[in-house]
Parts: C-alpha cells; sequence; structure tokens
C-alpha cells in the first residue's frame, strides 16, 4: 500500500517502517499537521510507552 493511499485515523495499529523509530508498532493517537505541511502522529505501544514520528514513516497494519 503507497503512503498516497493510505488513510490513518485515531486507534488504527500501524508499524514504523523508516527512521528513528523503524521496527517498532502500536496504534495511532494523535494526528497533526506540522506548519510545514508534514503529518505528524503520536503511537502508543501497547506497553504504555508514546513516541512521535511522521505519517511517511509509518504502514497499515490491516488484520
Amino acid at each position: 500500500m503507497g503512503n498516497a493511499e493510505m488513510i490513518l485515523k485515531d486507534g488504527d495499529f500501524c508499524k514504523v517502517i523508516a527512521g528513528t523509530h523503524k521496527g517498532k508498532s502500536g496504534f495511532v493517537k494523535d494526528i497533526k499537521i506540522s506548519k510545514t505541511g508534514h503529518i505528524t502522529i503520536t503511537i502508543s505501544q501497547k506497553s504504555g510507552v508514546r513516541f512521535k514520528t511522521l505519517g511517511k514513516n509509518v504502514e497499515l497494519i490491516i488484520d
């Protein structure tokens, strides 16, 4: 699935495929658009740890 086709929403399960948090996964909690126009999301892992990453670095996991 290409990033252009991906629509993230709160509660979706996703995996980080690039960047600092590569390999981590969790649930989308917060989606914002930065001043420069990039999509930023907060991901909450099952352990409760949260981190922020760019929307282009994640892949939606569909069950």
